[in-house]
């Protein structure tokens, strides 16, 4: 029985789909896989067997993923599982921007004593809004909760306008037409009314919202982040806030410079929190990492390059390696010096890394023992494994 380690608490969809297709979860064997959602990784010694890290989520700033790249471990996450969630919260935070709402149930709660109805409707002038219908929504960033945040304001009446530098076909299909597209981040900020944040969190988009950033926004503008703690430069949005330049800030991560504000609005990382959120996702990374343990395809990888073909032979040979010249050729003749016959051989690299799955029919005990260690000697490939396809 192979064992799966799991962090946090991880839905029972995916729990169940590892324990039926013959995986054990926290024994005391050394472990094959790692399941997690938030755990931070970076302070913990990660076991020498383990082969791969699936997080259930989008993000995965909590992992080392750099580190583990060095070793071998494929790290995957499981984009769009969460993006219905937080999509329901970004479009709540809009309402929560335009409508006094929250103060609103806070004065309504207090009202004590005579005729609570006369008393209400005489007040309730000082918790007008404004309406999203007509306004101009920004959305920077058009991935799997961008695009559908953006889709969600257009039936919202809302006019939206879209930047991501990454646009590309798959993600032009998920956008509805009457959606602008920005050339620049810049624009986007400078003709919004509400600017929403939806892009991964590394040290290139640290602070990809700045004071500059702010500084192009209408000083009546609403700022959300429901992205990445990190994101947005906080004490500038605090700072911008107390000037008159922003008018409400909403963000899904504290910080303890934010607290107590009156015009923000913090919510405990709760964006992806929904019972199908945490099902999906949870679902999504047991099979990701059942099918890479089982078969060598990678799919959803953030570190190596995904590689999803159907398993028809008897055996198969992954080969992680680093991405440099003439790699194809020296995995090709290692394999032919040693009379193993390729039937099909597929190789991609992303970056600084490759992968080559190799698949071969005749390969008798004494090959496969001597290939498990051999290929680990060519110079620059990082792990090799060894597949043996089920159905035969």
């Amino acid at each position: 029985m192979t064992t799966i380690k799991t962090y946090n608490a991880i839905s029972a969809k995916g729990l169940d789909y590892l324990k039926q297709h013959g995986y054990d979860i926290n024994t005391n064997e050394a472990p094959k896989g790692i399941l997690l959602r938030s755990q931070n990784l970076h302070q913990t010694e990660i076991a020498d067997s383990v082969r791969a890290v699936v997080r259930a989520g989008a993000g995965f700033n909590n992992i080392p993923v750099e580190a583990l790249s060095k070793r071998g471990v494929v790290v995957f996450n499981t984009p769009g599982g969460n993006a219905n969630a937080v999509k329901e919260l970004t479009i709540a935070s809009l309402i929560l921007a335009a409508r006094p709402v929250i103060g609103a149930i806070g004065f309504a709660n207090e009202t004590r004593g005579g005729d609570v109805s006369l008393r209400t409707e005489v007040s309730k002038g000082g918790y007008r809004g404004t309406e999203l219908a007509g306004k101009t929504l920004g959305v920077i960033g058009l991935g799997n909760v961008g695009s559908k945040v953006a889709n969600t304001a257009l039936a919202l009446d809302m006019d939206v306008i879209g930047y991501d530098p990454g646009l590309n076909a798959s993600t032009a299909w998920r956008i509805d037409r009457h959606i602008v597209h920005a050339k620049s981040v810049e624009e986007v900020l400078e003709q919004a009314d509400y600017v929403t944040v939806h892009i991964p969190f590394n040290e290139k988009n640290k602070f990809f919202i700045d004071a500059d950033s702010i500084a192009l926004m209408k000083s009546n503008a609403a700022l959300l982040n429901l992205s990445r703690g990190g994101i947005v430069n906080d004490l500038a949005a605090k700072t911008a806030l107390d000037n008159g330049d922003l008018r409400v800030y909403i963000t899904d991560f504290a910080d303890e410079a934010l607290f107590d504000h009156p015009k923000v609005i913090i919510t405990p990382h709760i964006g992806g929190s929904t019972i199908e959120a945490e099902d999906t996702s949870a679902l999504m990374a047991a099979r990701e990492l059942d099918e890479y343990l089982t078969t060598g395809n990678i799919v959803n990888s953030v570190n190596y390059p995904d590689i999803d073909e159907p398993f028809t032979t008897k055996y198969r040979v992954g080969i992680i390696h680093e991405n440099v010249p003439n790699m194809i050729s020296q995995i090709s003749k290692f394999f032919g010096d040693n009379g193993i016959n390729i039937e099909q051989l597929s190789n991609r690299a992303v970056g600084d890394y490759a992968y080559t799955l190799v698949a071969i029919n005749d390969f008798t005990d004494a090959q496969q023992e001597y290939v498990k260690t051999a290929l680990d000697e060519i110079p620059h490939v990082i792990l090799t494994r060894r597949y043996a396809n089920k159905n035969y």
